[in-house]
């Protein structure tokens, strides 16, 4: 977009062409007033407050367009009096609870009474009931709401659900007609839409309500008390609450949350969350985030014998820490250190993966990350997917996705065996592709001659490719390629869809391609790296390899991980022969909640956390303190992070904690993307293959670990969970108790249970239930053949 120059209220702003004058207002400090407007949604422009004269013409901000050389006034006593009426009309029967409203200090309503300076009643038309509803864990009620549309708008443009609707009250709720003639037009619609509307969730035929991932974000952005945490309702006064900035630690978009914390009661001094909140208007959150904050080690305390014990045991005992990435950064360097210092094992294998992946693409890609951002898939007019759940996995990625492809209109290819009804539904301009499990490898080709072919390529890249003797390439034309494969499954099916690509390529000039769990972990995801890498580096893609744990990116950057334990072993909230844990397994450790540092975002942002509770034991800096690893705080490892990996020597109390007013993330900083030699060389492996009944290691939407597993509102049992038509197939049904046997021989006893936003004959496996190990049924790739062996009663 072309630069301009336009003038608002006087001051001259550079902006750029065709974006919002609400925006570029915001992003430059001048106050628009608007309470249905959220960023990077559609307008729905169901207040109006936002009005403004553009070049002598009524406009509304939200909604125009800026262009070069407007002259723009927000404020004059016309549009003040405007306004006023407005307010004045949503006041009309608005209950007067104030003081016991949930949203009484934070309401956007009250804000904008007092800023237009109400103090008089106007207008006025019979009361009528509207009634209270219980959505679960949203309460919705009516005689609060405005209709200002917004809960509405941020489900279908930044969630993708869709869930919620304006549904009609009747004409007989309508303003009576003389008003028209005798108030502002803007205020007389805006009163009348919301006397004849309310909202309702979106129903099927038999009127019951469609199920939604309970993400929250409805009653986040809801600017009055209609729309509220069940769990919050009459609980606490907002004001009382005390806001701690943090980060998701649940999982790899490690958005920003603020933990909402006060005393318990009189009696009980000691600090409880009540709730978590975000940056709404920017990065909306899900529900691991919002629901996910009660899992801190609360009963721990100091043994002095306990810590001599296990300071003892990594002297001279232990051969191998096991972790997950579920630490900060300076608790991965802490372990570094002491493999370093005690030549010990670090075993973490789902950094192991991502680390040996991203080496492997940088061979081709000449990088050591990859280049995407989730604002880069938000502004992408062409995103291909490839071997993620992405709702499932990593549900902020689906959020950008479908805001992308609703407000971009971008054309989307959604690439995985099982079919996600709900990503389906985002846009017209969404593709499926439900490829055979096992069959990444041969996507990707496919997408290599479509956005890369051969007779672009340089010959060092041309020769390296057709020496895997697997596509033989015959030119049609400059931008034509016919392929022919041999040794590659099911590409018959996906060479039928290239037309059909191509055609969605057309004109299109911002690409991403977002890469999941399943690429990372197949047998031969060493040559997709390199085909991944050469994607990014020759065919203008800007990638976003998605890290599986909160912190994978960052323990992969930090530590020399190793692929086998040796000798005896110290677990890291994992089981060992001697295990520290947050969960009262052995020697207690902090949560998430409960301790200050860092991780690294997808968005390859060392972002700041805070510690929202306190904590009485002793934390990982204690025991390297006391094996001669010494620093006073564990937050002193911020600066040192290592510089060579791309980390930045910058204190923790330096680090931005926040969002710009143009929505730009200004926490923390951005690792540096460093330069590597290309250095390509092929890989010859076996193809994968897999038949019978398959089984995928995925979690439930709103679980990522034993961590949310461990929060109130979330927690919940670990169950086969399946689609339909493999329910159906077996002659199951959801609720059924049943044994299953993996190929080496493993055996789970389990419920089955249906989930209805997936398509095909799909099982699969949770890893977020402490009870239910999965893991013996899986190496390393995440599809697996087994068996139901048979139906069994739970006696």
């Amino acid at each position: 977009m072309a630069d301009i120059m336009i003038t608002i209220n006087g001051v001259k702003i550079a902006a750029k062409e065709n974006e919002t004058i609400l925006n570029i207002a915001r992003a430059n400090g001048i106050f628009i007033p608007a309470i249905c407007y959220i960023s990077c949604c559609s307008p729905t422009l169901a207040c109006r407050l936002c009005m403004a004269d553009v070049d002598g013409k009524r406009v509304y901000t939200c909604n125009a367009k800026a262009k070069d050389g407007q002259v723009i006034i927000t404020n004059t006593e016309e549009i003040e009096a405007e306004r006023r009426a407005i307010m004045e009309v949503y006041a009309v029967n608005h209950p007067l609870e104030c003081g016991v409203c949930d949203k009484s200090g934070e309401c956007d309503l009250q804000n904008y009474m007092h800023e237009t300076k109400v103090n008089e009643q106007r207008y006025a038309v019979t009361n009528t009931c509207r009634g209270i509803e219980d959505w679960g864990n949203i309460r919705y009620d009516a005689s609060l709401c405005i209709v200002c549309e917004k809960c509405v708008t941020v489900c279908k443009d930044k969630i993708g659900e869709a869930a919620l609707r304006t549904i009609p009250r009747g004409e007989e709720f309508a303003v009576p007609k003389e008003y028209k003639d005798i108030m502002p037009k803007d205020a007389y619609a805006v009163w009348n839409k919301m006397q004849k509307s309310l909202i309702d969730k979106v129903r099927d035929e038999n009127g019951n309500a469609v199920e939604c991932a309970k993400c929250g974000e409805c009653s986040a952005v809801c600017p009055t008390g209609a729309l509220v945490e069940s769990s919050f309702h009459y609980i606490s006064n907002a004001w009382e609450l005390k806001r701690i900035p943090a980060a998701n630690p649940h999982s790899s978009d490690c958005s920003l949350i603020y933990y909402e914390v006060k005393h318990q009661s009189i009696e009980n001094p000691s600090l409880k969350i009540y709730r978590v909140q975000g940056e709404q208007n920017f990065a909306p959150l899900n529900a691991a985030a919002r629901y996910g904050y009660d899992f801190e080690n609360s009963g721990a305390v100091k043994n002095e014998e306990k810590k001599k014990e296990l300071v003892e045991f990594i002297k001279n005992e232990a051969g191998t820490i096991l972790f997950n990435s579920f630490i900060t950064n300076e608790e991965a360097l802490i372990l570094q250190k002491l493999k370093e210092k005690f030549s010990l094992k670090l075993v973490n294998e789902d950094a192991y993966i991502y680390q040996r992946f991203l080496k492997a693409m940088g061979k081709c890609s000449g990088h050591t990350l990859y280049k995407g951002t989730l604002e880069n898939i938000r502004k992408s007019d062409f995103i291909v997917s490839v071997g993620s759940m992405i709702r499932y996995d990593a549900p902020n990625v689906g959020y950008m996705v479908n805001n992308a492809a609703k407000l971009n209109r971008a054309a989307v290819i959604y690439c995985h065996p099982i079919g996600d009804k709900v990503v389906q539904g985002f846009s017209k301009n969404i593709l499926s592709l439900n490829y055979q499990s096992g069959s990444e490898e041969s996507l990707l080709y496919l997408l290599l001659e479509l956005f890369a072919p051969l007779s672009e390529l340089d010959d060092v890249t041309s020769e390296y490719l057709q020496s895997f003797h697997v596509i033989k390439t015959k030119i049609v034309d400059d931008k034509e390629i016919e392929a022919v494969t041999s040794k590659l499954w099911d590409m018959t099916a996906l060479e039928d869809k290239s037309a059909q690509i191509k055609a969605m390529m057309a004109d299109k000039n911002r690409l991403t391609l977002i890469i999941g769990e399943d690429v990372l972990t197949h047998p031969r995801w060493q040559n997709m790296a390199y085909i991944v890498g050469i994607l990014e580096h020759l065919a203008n893609f800007e990638t976003v390899i998605i890290p599986t744990q909160t912190n994978t990116l960052g323990v992969s950057l930090i530590c020399e991980l190793d692929k086998y334990e040796e000798g005896k072993t110290l677990g890291y909230n994992r089981f060992g022969d001697m295990t520290m844990s947050a969960f009262g397994d052995g020697f207690d450790m902090p949560a998430l909640n409960q301790q200050e540092g860092t991780f690294t975002s997808i968005d390859k942002r060392v972002v700041p956390t805070n510690a929202a509770l306190p904590y009485s034991g002793y934390e990982l800096n204690d025991i390297a303190s006391a094996l001669g690893i010494s620093t006073k705080y564990t937050i002193d490892y911020t600066q040192k992070l290592p510089t060579n990996a791309g980390f930045k020597q910058i204190a923790f109390d330096d680090l931005g904690i926040d969002f710009d007013n143009a929505g730009n993330d200004k926490r923390g900083y951005e690792v540096i993307n460093q330069s590597v030699e290309i250095s390509k060389t092929p890989v010859n492996c076996e193809n994968v293959a897999l038949h019978g009944d398959i089984v995928y290691r995925l979690n439930p939407i709103s679980q990522f670990s034993i961590f949310t597993n461990r929060a109130s509102r979330l927690k919940r049992k670990g169950s086969l969970f399946a689609s339909k038509e493999f329910i159906d197939s077996h002659n199951l049904f959801s609720g059924q108790n049943v044994k299953i046997t993996s190929q080496s021989g493993a055996i789970l006893y389990l419920n089955i249970e249906e989930d209805r936003d997936i398509t095909g004959n799909f099982a699969y496996l949770p890893t977020f239930d402490k009870m239910l190990n999965v893991y013996p049924f899986f190496e390393e790739y995440r599809f697996t053949p087994f068996m139901i062996e048979e139906v069994y009663n739970d006696e």
